[in-house]
């Protein structure tokens, strides 16, 4: 089959031959029908992160069931599934307490190493599968745990959006900060995950939802994912304008930037005793100071989220059936469609602030 990998860091990506095994235990082989371009898998490749090459990167995955393993019970062929990178054993404390996001055996959804490798390259040698998923090729072989059956009404494209950015947006929102009816907030950056906040924040019924980005037409976009104000921070001082907005400052921040100075700026647009939330980052190493004291006294927290605090089986199939209702944006979200020989270009393409995700639909048969 095809799959495009990542053979050198900083190289880009190549589309070539690869063996998949037949599934064993638990793992469920999927025939890929979509898998989206995330910054996340963009990151892995051009930065040494500790992943063994080659690599198969793509981890928003939607697919058919194409054949499973004899241990698995949840999934038949002809299934339809997305995966999602939240890994887990399903038998450790934080998944027995519903916080499979904070797995302690993350590597259960993945084969031992004296068990033949899942992928394999025109050479034989073993091609590093991360995440679990795989998502940048023909058919992918997942573990079962990771996958989430999904109704077949739904298109390919929009379902592979719900496994991370959608989940990680709405997420952080819902999950992690516990956003109630008639809740302030603010999104800092109106990208793709943040739109998917902006649209969590309207489910959780937020009154007042304030979009901050440095372009316009992000802002605009906001708008029609819920967003009740937006801010252009370039023309602007974004924390004085939330606190006009507000009165006290919001409930509660999302930083999907992830730079220093932007993420200060969120704590302060925080009224005492809100929380902000740290899910963006550009810079791995990026640091930030703190007055401890300012911390105590106005009884602000920080955290960082990952994966919106998601339990996949509950979270996914409960956006499948908004976007079914109409009250879940999928669609405004595509930007566009590519082949699977086209991931560096996709990437290029997602430069572009009017591009908001891009999908790889065509080339996986």
């Amino acid at each position: 089959m095809k799959a495009t990998l990542v053979r050198e860091i900083g190289a880009g990506f190549v589309t070539e031959d690869v063996e998949l095994a037949d599934p064993i235990g638990r793992e469920v082989l999927v025939d890929v029908k979509a898998s989206g371009l995330c910054h996340t898998d963009l990151t892995y490749s051009r930065n040494d992160l500790g992943s063994p090459l080659p690599m198969l990167l793509g981890h928003e995955v939607a697919g058919v069931v194409a054949a499973v393993g004899p241990g698995v019970t949840e999934f038949a062929v002809g299934d339809h599934v997305v995966g999602c990178l939240v890994q887990s054993c399903g038998k450790c404390e934080a998944c027995l307490t519903g916080r499979t996001f904070q797995c302690e055996h993350p590597e259960a959804t993945l084969r031992t190493g004296d068990e033949p490798a899942r992928v394999s390259d025109s050479h034989g040698h073993r091609v590093e599968q991360v995440f679990g998923l795989g998502g940048f090729a023909q058919q992918a072989l997942i573990h079962e745990n990771q996958l989430v059956k999904v109704s077949d009404a739904i298109p390919f494209a929009q379902a592979a959006l719900l496994g991370c950015g959608v989940v990680t947006g709405a997420g952080a929102v819902i999950n992690t900060s516990n956003t109630q009816a008639g809740d302030s907030v603010v999104i800092i950056g109106a990208g793709g995950v943040g739109l998917n906040a902006i649209n969590g924040a309207v489910v959780a019924g937020a009154t007042t939802i304030i979009a901050v980005d440095v372009a316009d037409d992000k802002l605009e976009k906001a708008k029609r994912f819920g967003a009740t104000h937006t801010i252009n921070s370039t023309k602007t001082d974004a924390v004085a304008e939330v606190m006009a907005i507000t009165g006290r400052g919001a409930d509660a921040a999302f930083d999907f930037v992830g730079i220093p100075a932007v993420t200060a700026s969120g704590l302060e647009m925080v009224r005492p005793g809100g929380g902000l939330y740290l899910i963006g980052i550009i810079d791995p190493s990026a640091t930030l100071p703190l007055l401890t004291i300012g911390l105590i006294g106005a009884q602000k927290r920080i955290q960082g989220v990952y994966m919106g605090s998601t339990t996949p089986k509950h979270d996914i199939p409960l956006y499948a059936e908004l976007y079914l209702q109409g009250r879940f944006n999928l669609d405004d979200l595509m930007s566009r469609e590519i082949a699977l020989d086209g991931v560096e270009a996709g990437y290029e393409l997602l430069r572009d602030p009017e591009v908001t995700r891009v999908v790889i639909t065509s080339g996986l048969s």
